[in-house]
């Protein structure tokens, strides 16, 4: 993956190899994994008034932060442990982000229980499989929809925080409950 790379991809990639990488391996690609679904709500909801790029290049402090996305660690996190993460330079130090992590984990743990896995609870809000759009250019794709207004509310009623329509909106792309590759990128057509 060069800057000679001739691949039409959509026009949000660029050309860094980080980026290039996480939409091609990753961004639109069905989640079915409980922990990835964890992973993906606790780094969209750390994205908040930040970058896509900030956060992914901190996955790895947020993987090692957060252990390894492990919900059920994450629901135990103590308020030292909290303390000692507002110290941590791997990831955004930002104490209303780290609480609703901890508070999301908890959560996430509940709809688990009531649904059997998470994923199956949140595959419900597109009908069970992903919802492919075909727009011609990334101004089209809107930051958010119906789907992620019910999810955002849905969520909010049970507990979690950070977890606005916009961020859901984010998130169900980044599992592939929603397919947005433009039309022009060479997983979209």
């Amino acid at each position: 993956m060069t800057e000679s790379d001739k691949t039409p991809r959509c026009s949000w990639v660029g050309h860094k190899p980080h980026l290039i990488r996480y939409h091609d391996e990753e961004w639109g690609v069905p989640v079915r994994d409980d922990r990835k679904h964890f992973e993906m709500l606790l780094l969209e909801g750390a994205q908040a008034g930040l970058t896509w790029e900030t956060i992914l290049l901190r996955r790895e402090g947020y993987r090692q932060a957060f252990g390894r996305f492990d919900p059920r660690k994450v629901a135990r996190f103590t308020p030292r442990m909290k303390a000692a993460l507002m110290k941590d330079v791997g990831i955004i130090r930002n104490r209303l982000k780290i609480e609703a992590a901890v508070t999301n984990a908890q959560a996430f743990l509940v709809v688990q229980q009531e649904y059997g896995s998470f994923d199956r609870y949140v595959w419900r809000f597109v009908g069970g499989k992903p919802k492919r759009n075909r727009w011609k250019t990334l101004n089209q794709v809107p930051a958010t929809t119906a789907e992620s207004d019910a999810l955002s509310k849905d969520l909010k009623k049970r507990g979690f925080k950070f977890v606005g329509s916009t961020i859901i909106y984010a998130y169900m792309q980044a599992v592939g409950l929603v397919n947005d590759h433009t039309c022009d990128c060479f997983l979209g057509g």
